[in-house]
């Protein structure tokens, strides 16, 4: 398999320390609001590249940390906990945030087909593996306490910049706004591995340490929760585009000097998703969430085939239009396969050809574009049946993971039906009346009932999702 190593600034032959079994890492959400589709779209990548080992033969372990605890605001280490911002935005305390948003999460997950990986562990979980880690750093060198607080001093690990192919002059304060001067620090580029009472009086989650009452610093939680859970070797670090730096840049500095070795040999990132005001954000235009998706008539799923279209290294473009282009696409490849009989024999050595072809699209640096494209070969293929087709495509779904056979289980009783059809009715009117308070209640409840409705210009339809 190849994949492009953010590393080396290249596509290279992933090699695992250990034949055939990987250690996978994926840094997971800061459960401090809903994940936006463009968040949602790493951990989409994220899944496909999990599946995609599996699927090509290889023994996978991932771990995922949820943040909870010691994300700030800033970049440089300033400002509040966002835990802390979103409790008194709430009016709820910091666990209740945490767990809310920690389920919430998860539902979108299972929306989108995302599987939940083999070890999942929030932040605050692993206290003493940060004190433990910190405490080293301190006796080697490496950090040092100021004001309170410790500091990881960038300026004693050589190849601090390796990642991010960034440089010192970068990093000054008055080029990089989001960079914060801290009085505390020795330089600016140094980063808090824990901040005590001195940082902020009014922290709501607080343990104690060998510096003091307070709490660990956002970087830290995922060295320490990599190595609790997957050991010192790391095969393969994944993430958002934005996290190289600094989030990964201080990870691996801190990881390789507490280990004294190399960590992780394969840094994978993922593209952003774009909208017309650039980057999407929780902050920038329409907050798009998969329930917001979902209230506008589409299949999450049909998101996931959207991404599934593009190249994970790049950018992906969204907009309503696109989603819709999407959505129909996806809509008539499901009715296509609905539509294949289940008779007949299943000739192996087609389902062995294509087996091998779509793994080579994997191998080829999760050209899953290349995986949609043979999916419908698969479908023109006048050479096999319909049952050979099916289970071609079941295979492939292993991957994939776009619930196309889900028409298939959605016979419905004449009853159910017939309550389905008066509701869209009853709501059709409701919209010609402007009553559309009445008109969104009908859609939330056929939602409630798994019942999905999408307006068309031949009418509205719908599509029983679960």
């Amino acid at each position: 398999m190849r994949l492009y190593n953010t590393l080396n600034k290249k596509i290279e032959e992933f090699i695992p320390r250990e034949e055939k079994k990987v250690k996978m890492y994926t840094c997971g959400p800061t459960v401090y609001h809903y994940a936006h589709i463009g968040n949602l779209r790493t951990y989409i990548s994220e899944d496909i590249l999990e599946k995609s080992l599996k699927y090509l033969g290889y023994d996978v372990t991932r771990v995922m940390n949820i943040t909870d605890v010691g994300h700030l605001v800033g970049d440089g280490d300033s400002g509040e906990d966002k835990m802390l911002v979103a409790a008194k935005r709430e009016h709820k305390s910091s666990w209740e945030v945490a767990k809310y948003y920690t389920d919430c999460f998860k539902k979108d997950c299972e929306r989108l087909n995302i599987k939940w990986p083999s070890i999942v562990s929030p932040a605050t979980d692993n206290i003493d593996e940060y004190i433990k880690i910190i405490s080293k750093l301190l006796d080697d060198g490496y950090a040092y306490i100021s004001d309170g607080n410790v500091y990881y001093d960038t300026s004693r690990y050589q190849d601090y910049y390796h990642l991010s192919g960034r440089n010192a002059d970068d990093l000054i304060v008055a080029v990089r706004e989001d960079i914060k001067e801290d009085t505390s620090k020795r330089n600016p580029f140094d980063f808090g591995l824990w901040f005590t009472n001195s940082k902020f009086n009014n922290q709501e989650m607080q343990w104690d340490s060998p510096w003091g009452r307070g709490y660990p610093g956002w970087h830290i939680e995922c060295s320490g929760i990599s190595i609790k859970y997957l050991g010192e070797y790391l095969d393969i670090h994944c993430g958002a585009e934005d996290a190289i730096f600094p989030h990964h840049t201080n990870e691996i500095a801190q990881s390789e000097a507490y280990l004294g070795h190399k960590w992780c040999n394969y840094w994978v990132h993922f593209g952003f998703l774009n909208d017309k005001n650039g980057k999407m954000s929780k902050s920038n235009g329409e907050f798009l969430t998969v329930d917001l998706l979902v209230e506008k008539g589409y299949n999450p799923l049909a998101y996931r085939y959207l991404c599934l279209n593009s190249y994970y290294h790049n950018a992906l473009t969204f907009s309503y239009e696109i989603l819709d282009g999407a959505s129909r696409e996806y809509d008539k490849l499901k009715r296509r396969v609905a539509n294949l009989s289940n008779d007949g024999d299943i000739n192996q050595t087609k389902l062995q050809e294509y087996h091998d072809k779509f793994g080579s699209n994997l191998e080829n640096d999760l050209n899953t574009s290349s995986c949609i494209t043979l999916l419908y070969d698969v479908l023109k293929d006048n050479t096999i049946n319909d049952k050979t087709k099916r289970e071609i495509i079941c295979d492939f779904e292993k991957v994939l993971s776009l619930d196309l056979f889900t028409f298939e289980n959605t016979s419905l009783d004449i009853n159910l039906k017939n309550y389905i059809e008066k509701m869209i009715e009853k709501r059709s009117i409701y919209k010609k009346e402007k009553n559309f308070e009445e008109a969104d209640k009908i859609r939330k409840e056929l939602m409630d009932k798994g019942i999905m409705i999408k307006d068309t210009r031949e009418g509205t339809v719908y599509e029983v999702i679960r």
